[in-house]
């Protein structure tokens, strides 16, 4: 079979999908339980952990793409990217435990640990996922195969979902010490994760090669990912996808815990008392099921209309759904399930789209330039995603605390309608800008046909030099 029409086995498909996992332990982690952690258990005002989160992302604004240049410019008989998922990962499962460590400390000492291990544990998410990403843009040259392999990748996402949406609030509801328990859970949220990224580097190949001959100058690098359109378009709108999910994400406990409380919820004729914390297990699991089912269809439909057209579509569908919330009242728990359902399914096709249209930009830009350097538009992705994170966690945060959000007491009508806002209407106006963005993303379906075949005939030639 000639070398550009290798076929990703199945094998390998699952094998790359499980470091997905592994990331995704900690990044839903990050999503759905980072703020609360540190307002209700850590013990720092929302305010302060907002501005943490902003003001760390300043140096990855530096720390990403240098990591995306220095991966395009490793080379080992393991290839550029694959050593990463074996170098990095006991650091990131060791930073990832020490985060959620609550120390004896003051104030000022507590927040000091906190800017450190945080920013620590994002520079080695970086380090991993950095590289990991840009595996999955020379696992094979072929495009569709390589959204076949993201919807497998992002399906791996949703175990790591299933995973933390479960047994996250399992370990650490009503526990006597709740900083012991929030520790616990991560140290085995860290060691199942190094296990994966090592399962993850010994299942997969690099088979994309840059150009015979590239030159790698910095400065070449840097003006042909801001001179890259596409990039551009799917950098922004994933800033605003990422806001989305993490403003819903990070406001989903609190919303249960203070707004919905616990539930008598009535089922073929039985009654059933359950807890806040069991109704956000169900509520995020079943939802995550729904998400799943999206993202197996997904290949289907971006297939029929487009990968950036199915992106857009389905990412107003989410904010759509996302923003109904704010008409349901605490009892509204069937309504609040369904609309929910809407939502998750819709997210299944965006979340795997995304890193497959992150790969195209990568190809139409050595279409475009000659060159290709994956590692920095992947990183430079990378920063787009930590970028809408670290938007969406501070303005959940500040959000929070303009409303006057106090932890562990009955909140005041205010407080709850802030925490309604945080679930419905404002992340759902980021999830709508998106949406509108990317329906002017200029690489179509038809010109990514025409970048796909022009790159295989120059591959082909190159190689028959």
């Amino acid at each position: 079979m000639n070398l550009e029409q290798q076929k990703v086995s199945l094998k390998e498909k699952i094998g790359y999908s499980v470091g997905d996992t592994a990331s995704n332990l900690f990044f839903q982690t990050f999503i759905y339980y980072i703020l609360i952690f540190y307002t209700d258990v850590f013990g720092i005002t929302a305010k302060a952990a907002g501005t943490m989160f902003l003001v760390t992302k300043i140096w990855d604004a530096v720390n990403d793409p240098i990591m995306g240049m220095i991966a395009d410019r490793t080379n080992t008989r393991w290839g550029k990217f694959r050593p990463y998922l074996v170098w990095v990962a006991i650091p990131f499962g060791v930073l990832g435990v020490l985060t959620f460590t609550t120390p004896e400390l003051n104030d000022t000492g507590k927040l000091i640990y906190a800017y450190v291990t945080y920013t620590l544990l994002m520079m080695a998410y970086t380090a991993i996922n950095v590289p990991y990403s840009a595996i999955m843009g020379v696992i094979t040259p072929n495009s569709h195969e390589r959204t076949t392999v993201s919807s497998f990748r992002f399906v791996a996402v949703f175990v790591a979902l299933f995973f933390i949406q479960y047994f996250i609030p399992a370990m650490t509801e009503d526990a006597v010490n709740p900083a012991k328990s929030w520790q616990f859970a991560m140290i085995i949220v860290s060691g199942l994760a190094v296990v994966l990224f090592l399962v993850a580097f010994f299942s997969c190949k690099e088979r994309v090669q840059p150009p015979k001959g590239q030159k790698t100058p910095v400065k070449q690098d840097l003006a042909d990912l801001v001179s890259n359109k596409p990039w551009l378009f799917i950098g922004a709108a994933t800033i605003f996808q990422l806001i989305f999910l993490c403003m819903r994400g990070g406001s989903t406990m609190y919303y249960f815990t203070y707004f919905v409380k616990d539930q008598e919820i009535t089922l073929f004729g039985k009654v059933f008392s359950l807890s806040y914390s069991k109704l956000f297990s169900i509520f995020t699991m079943s939802g995550t099921a729904f998400t799943i089912i999206g993202a197996i269809l997904t290949t289907r439909i971006s297939k029929i209309f487009g990968k950036s057209i199915t992106y857009a579509t389905f990412l107003g569908i989410a904010g759509i759904a996302s923003g109904l919330f704010i008409f349901l009242g605490p009892q509204s728990v069937a309504l609040m399930f369904v609309l929910n359902f809407v939502a998750s399914f819709a997210v299944g096709p965006v979340s795997v789209l995304q890193w497959a249209i992150y790969t195209d930009t990568a190809d139409y830009s050595e279409w475009k330039k000659g060159r290709r350097a994956t590692g920095l538009v992947m990183s430079a992705s990378l920063f787009a995603l930590k970028l809408g994170i670290a938007l969406g966690a501070t303005a959940n945060a500040w959000i929070l605390a303009a409303y006057g959000y106090q932890p562990n007491v009955e909140q005041t009508a205010k407080g709850l309608l802030g925490i309604r806002m945080v679930m419905s209407v404002y992340p759902g106006i980021f999830a709508v800008a998106g949406m509108v963005l990317m329906f002017f993303y200029p690489l179509k379906k038809q010109l990514m046909a025409q970048v796909e075949t022009e790159l295989v005939e120059r591959r082909r030639e190159a190689h028959n030099d």
